[in-house]
């Protein structure tokens, strides 16, 4: 048997995914979860984290576009936990190995769910809105 993958849009996706998994054999394995960001989601946060990269300063220097990234998905993280809604993979601050420093760990922009990409794509656009972005192409910006 191969892998099955079935969206539940209805009672005729639900029962069909009843029999699957009745149908099984023994020892498979029956996932159900959220389903992972849409593509769409993807190439709009990149482009919006892109245009912040190249309007804004952190103290008072620009920075690179990935280091931007892990600054923006730091803060949305905090958000999230702040509002009782953690990343369903949410980081942790752990010092180096030489505890000198601080690295964040475990938060990648890959595993969000379309949920948790469309809520970082709100945060973009108050966090752009707050430091005067101009986003370069609006219509690309569209509601995803």
């Amino acid at each position: 048997m191969s892998a099955i993958v079935l969206k539940l849009t209805g009672e005729a996706a639900r029962k069909a995914a009843c029999r699957h998994v009745l149908a099984a054999p023994e020892g498979y394995v029956f996932r159900l979860g959220e389903p992972a960001k849409k593509r769409e989601q993807e190439e709009k946060y990149h482009a919006m984290v892109g245009d912040i990269a190249k309007q804004c300063t952190f103290l008072g220097k620009k920075l690179a576009l990935d280091d931007w990234k892990r600054l923006l998905v730091d803060a949305f993280a905090k958000v999230m936990r702040d509002a009782g809604t953690p990343l369903h993979h949410d980081g942790r601050v752990v010092p180096s190995l030489d505890f000198e420093r601080v690295v964040q760990l475990g938060i990648q922009t890959r595993e969000f769910r379309v949920k948790e990409a469309a809520e970082f794509i709100e945060y973009l656009f108050a966090y752009g809105a707050d430091s005067g972005v101009v986003w370069s192409d609006q219509k690309k910006y569209k509601f995803i």
